[in-house]
């Protein structure tokens, strides 16, 4: 986790609140070392932002580690669901790969 960036990152979400993007690199900024805090800023885009794709992999791949695999499930399902509407085959596949192998591992 790189602090430098973390507080850069934290001043982009203030100048641009409006701008998915700067909250997603946030989330994944905090992933590894502080997850809670990576799912609040998830959390916070599928309020906020629910047709920013780039969420859905993620948000779901960290609900599925931390035990809650119904909301991961439910949050695969609703990724495919947008990457059908928007026609992204890639992400739709990687979508349903990932939730196949959450669903082979538990």
């Amino acid at each position: 986790m790189n602090n430098d960036r973390i507080q850069q990152l934290i001043r982009f979400v203030q100048e641009e609140p409006h701008d998915p993007f700067n909250v997603y690199a946030l989330a994944m900024e905090y992933m590894t070392n502080q997850p809670e805090r990576a799912r609040a800023y998830f959390d916070q885009l599928l309020t906020e932002h629910p047709a920013y794709l780039a969420t859905y992999y993620h948000a779901a791949a960290l609900y599925a580690e931390q035990g809650n695999t119904d909301r991961a499930t439910e949050l695969y399902e609703q990724g495919m669901a947008l990457a059908k509407a928007q026609n992204n085959q890639k992400t739709l596949l990687e979508l349903q790969r990932a939730k196949q192998a959450m669903e082979d591992d538990f």
